[in-house]
């Protein structure tokens, strides 16, 4: 199944700036193992805003769920996600 996931990332500014930099290497080491998964297919920045908006392909969207809270920033994320299907005049039969 396909998800178009939306995650804004909002840490406090008092939040420890040490700690934060180490939560992003965490947080690119476990978006990298998804990607070379097949898990996280794709990743786009927002523009101007701490944000990105991704598809992932999982299986439910209880697996879904699963792999976002082992995302180290998500305490700090809002996170939107919409189910996707593939559209009847798409000319690609694999949706990607």
């Amino acid at each position: 199944m396909l998800f178009k996931v939306e995650m804004d990332v909002n840490v406090p500014p008092d939040h420890d700036p040490v700690r934060f930099e180490q939560l992003k290497a965490a947080e690119k080491t476990r978006f990298q193992e998804l990607q070379c998964a097949g898990t996280w297919r794709h990743i786009w920045r927002v523009v101007g805003q701490y944000a990105n908006v991704s598809i992932f392909d999982v299986g439910s969207s209880a697996e879904l769920h699963d792999i976002l809270i082992t995302l180290p920033l998500y305490p700090f994320m809002s996170v939107r996600v919409t189910a996707l299907c593939r559209h009847p005049s798409s000319v690609h039969d694999d949706d990607r």
